[in-house]
């Protein structure tokens, strides 16, 4: 095969996963291994350069072929120097990974955060492929995300565009505080810690709902319910989606995107959570920003992050 090849890498606290992907955002390989976050930074450094190697080894492609490398990283970043300041799930701190990997790997490297990177990857390869304006949301633990405009990452002045977890939207005399310091963030209704926060709640106070016959609740549990009809969940699961929808509605009239893409293990939920974030929406926005805007899940599921990371270099062009 002729043409130029790009490797991502998606760094995770167990887990790092590299890809190789053409032009197009075909993932072509993968090959994955362990962080080794215990040996500390200089192990995952290593191992990080260590997979790329054995990546493209592996495949029928030479090192030859491949035009730069991205990663995609948790925590908080200075994009422009390549390093990472701040990871909650790696000991990297103020840690100059790119300049690490160049000189290892004798390659450009690219660095942007997970979040937005996934968003990258569906925008590239997925559920946003050919539409140039879109948002992708990241429902998990917590809630990422990532803003495409004009077929590029947008990524603001200090790199924190997209943290769309982190709008306070809820009310003061409803709000919780949330792990970033502020109130009432979206990420504290919206993700799956927020979700079981609240079915918690609801048993500790003795709401009458099937949840209390459960322990350990996940957010599943609570979806599992919401299809039942268990009131209880449905009311839940409909704060949750209100809560989408109304920041989906403050985004459609600042940036106008014509596609909003939901993925992470909370979308995996299905109607029962889309079907009234889409009502939210369409309710509350403007005609002329609802209009032909459309809110999918997403369709590259774990392999998001790698094809992003990959499609950084091509991007960044």
């Amino acid at each position: 095969m002729s043409g130029n090849l790009y490797v991502g890498v998606d760094l995770g606290g167990t887990t790092i996963k590299a890809g190789l992907c053409d032009e197009t955002g075909k993932l072509l390989h993968t090959y994955e291994g362990q962080t080794g976050s215990g040996r500390g930074v200089d192990a995952i450094l290593q191992n990080i350069a260590a997979y790329v190697r054995t990546l493209v080894a592996e495949s029928s492609y030479s090192m030859d072929q491949v035009v730069g490398i991205g990663a995609g990283l948790p925590g908080f970043l200075d994009l422009e120097n390549g390093i990472v300041k701040f990871s909650p799930n790696v000991p990297f701190r103020n840690t100059p990974i790119k300049q690490y990997l160049e000189q290892e790997l004798q390659k450009p490297v690219v660095i942007n955060n997970d979040a937005n990177v996934a968003a990258l990857g569906e925008a590239w390869g997925g559920a946003g492929a050919g539409i140039p304006n879109a948002v992708c949301y990241t429902l998990g633990t917590g809630v990422g995300g990532g803003i495409i405009i004009e077929g590029r990452l947008y990524s603001g002045f200090s790199g924190m565009a997209g943290e769309l977890g982190h709008m306070a939207l809820v009310p003061d005399l409803e709000a919780i505080q949330c792990g970033c310091g502020q109130m009432g963030c979206l990420e504290t209704v919206s993700s799956a810690t927020g979700i079981v926060r609240m079915a918690n709640d609801a048993v500790y106070r003795g709401d009458k709902t099937s949840l209390q016959l459960l322990d350990n609740l996940t957010a599943k549990d609570v979806f599992d319910a919401a299809r039942a009809g268990d009131e209880v969940a449905l009311r839940i699961v409909n704060r949750a989606a209100y809560y989408l929808g109304k920041s989906m509605t403050m985004l459609a009239t600042i940036i106008n995107p014509q596609r909003f893409i939901i993925g992470g293990g909370v979308s995996k939920a299905g109607e029962v959570l889309f079907r009234p974030i889409r009502e939210y929406f369409y309710e509350h926005t403007a005609a002329a920003a609802r209009e032909d805007v459309d809110i999918i899940p997403a369709q590259l599921g774990n392999d998001a992050g790698v094809i992003g990371a990959a499609g950084l270099v091509l991007h960044m062009q």
